[in-house]
């Protein structure tokens, strides 16, 4: 028999209910006023056992190899992560089959033949001691003392035919240990200086041996860090755009304040920090007014404490977006910042671009081989009315592609399958290295265009070739129609990731953008196209082909 079937739209079955049944009964509280009572999780806590622990109806299986829980410090990560170590090791927790109802059934690690170990991984012992020590006492202070071949040590738990162990990346190697699931913790702060991508690879390798799991209980990671978390948020992000090879198995559940909160102002970021912490906010929870989450007791967070600190003297306030309002941060020298970007997102269901109305498009391709990742190539389009930019077609190298190329086949195809969707008023392109293409679609499209980067060259806008003041004129402008919310984006993650990407370069007195440094991954093709998209709705509205009546009011996400 298999699974019985959804009862509601987009249910999958899940062990994570068994699994939040034996926390309740083995596991306690391990400090504060209520230690030693029966641990129990808050609803966003138990939503995540339940998302982590999802089976596919059709194999059986676990979906999930590996979850990134993003949430502010002190909002129970920790605790949470050790009750998860234990339950891996003493809990039923693999499928093995469906009962007559049609509901998983799941056993223990041990009793189907594997030896059950576990590992909680860190840069330093202040890292893996934020879940070691609440691990201690969940075992020394509640049912698990009395339970037969569990016994804690001060550096290891021994478990029937298994253990549970910390482990720093000063190891000097973690191959040998074949664990069923592990923990890694602040992994913002694990980077290949520090071992931290090392150990990461190494405890990822071992675990699909034995078809176990991980997760990474970071704060919000720099953009350009060059973390574990940042490269797992990017995964993550490939994962949703089809990029990884028959591979659903990320789990990302990361909340963070709202764009536009204001860290000047009290009632602003007293709202962030509510949404931020969630169900763990003593206070009204903002997920229950929402009806994300049914209505509970308040949690052990004390806002208005999280606020003192935020704004305390000796607080930066870059870290403090990242460890309290956990809103992903940007390095020093970013063109945009995130928080900025996000603020400027649309709803893209909500957006539906008529065919009938004026649009403008901004191009930017790479055709050339050079070391390392390939540039990539973009295609963005821009409302004339309102000013909305939305990624009509990327293209990137994909990670597991050494040898690629700009398919500039498929790049005509689009190029012309977007001037028969749309009305297209004006194109502009920078020409380098595909001066011939840009040549025939002004031969083409040329005399349909409304605006025109010049009468003898309607498409081509050079970002090059002694134009530095125009090009940082452009590039200012269109950071400002970001910084001061004048326009609107879809929120498409390969635009997102390249505007992101983009770093300030100074020329003279001038603010160019470009890679953090000439060989990186991180593109920003993307970027370039935006910006030049947006230069041509500007110069389409000086010649008044934006004075048409808005159809509706801009609807963004907050």
């Amino acid at each position: 028999m298999g699974w019985r079937g959804p009862e509601y739209p987009g249910e999958l079955p899940t062990g994570g209910w068994q699994v939040l049944e034996w926390m309740a009964e083995w596991l306690v509280i391990p400090d504060g006023p209520n230690a030693g009572e029966p641990l129990v999780l808050t609803a966003e806590q138990a939503q995540f056992v339940l998302d982590f622990y999802a089976i596919d109806p059709h194999t059986g299986e676990r979906m999930i190899r590996r979850a990134i829980l993003s949430r502010p410090k002190g909002w129970g990560k920790s605790p949470l992560m050790a009750g998860l170590c234990l339950a891996e090791a003493l809990a039923p927790v693999k499928p093995v089959g469906w009962d007559a109802d049609g509901e998983p059934v799941l056993a223990t690690w041990e009793s189907q033949g594997f030896k059950p170990k576990v590992q909680i991984l860190g840069v330093s012992e202040d890292q893996t001691a934020n879940t070691w020590d609440p691990l201690l006492d969940m075992v020394r202070n509640g049912p698990l003392v009395d339970m037969p071949g569990v016994q804690a040590m001060d550096t290891f738990v021994t478990v029937p035919r298994g253990r549970i162990e910390a482990v720093t990346s000063s190891a000097t190697s973690r191959e040998g240990f074949r664990p069923v699931f592990a923990v890694f913790d602040q992994t913002e702060s694990w980077t290949a200086s520090n071992g931290g991508k090392k150990v990461a690879a190494a405890v990822q390798r071992n675990l699909s041996k034995m078809n176990g799991s991980s997760i990474e209980t970071p704060n919000s990671y720099r953009p350009g860090f060059g973390s574990v978390a940042e490269d797992s948020f990017k995964a993550w992000q490939q994962q949703q755009e089809g990029k990884l090879k028959n591979d659903t198995g990320i789990l990302l559940d990361h909340r963070e304040a709202p764009a536009d909160t204001d860290i000047t102002d009290r009632e602003s970021m007293l709202e962030g920090l509510r949404i931020a912490y969630g169900c763990s906010a003593n206070a009204p929870c903002v997920l229950a007014e929402r009806h994300d989450h049914p209505e509970h007791e308040p949690g052990w967070v004390e806002i208005p404490r999280i606020l003192s600190d935020f704004w305390d003297p000796a607080t930066d306030p870059s870290d403090g977006r990242m460890y309290f309002l956990n809103q992903v941060t940007s390095a020093s020298d970013a063109w945009i910042t995130s928080p900025e970007w996000l603020s400027c997102r649309w709803d893209s269901e909500a957006r539906v671009i008529d065919p009938k109305e004026p649009i403008v498009l901004g191009f930017d391709g790479s055709r050339s081989k050079a070391r390392g990742k390939a540039d990539a190539t973009a295609l963005v389009g821009c409302t004339v009315r309102d000013g909305h930019v939305f990624l009509i077609r990327g293209w990137e190298q994909p990670d597991n592609v050494e040898e690629w190329e700009v398919p500039t086949i498929e790049v005509e195809a689009e190029i012309h399958d977007t001037f028969k969707k749309f009305n297209v008023i004006g194109m502009y392109a920078d020409p380098a290295k595909w001066e011939s293409y840009i040549a025939n679609w002004e031969a083409k499209y040329g005399s349909r265009l409304k605006v025109k980067s010049s009468q003898k060259h309607p498409i081509e806008w050079w970002m090059t070739g002694g134009r530095s003041g125009m090009v940082a004129k452009a590039l200012s402008l269109f950071h400002t129609a970001v910084t001061e919310e004048e326009m609107t984006h879809d929120g498409s993650a390969m635009l997102t990731r390249h505007v992101l990407n983009a770093r300030r370069k100074i020329r003279g007195d001038l603010v160019h953008i470009g890679k953090e440094f000439p060989d990186s991954p991180n593109k920003i093709d993307a970027a370039v196209a935006a910006t030049l998209a947006w230069q041509a709705r500007l110069d389409a509205v000086a010649l008044g082909y934006g004075q048409i009546k808005k159809l509706q009011a801009p609807r963004r996400l907050r």
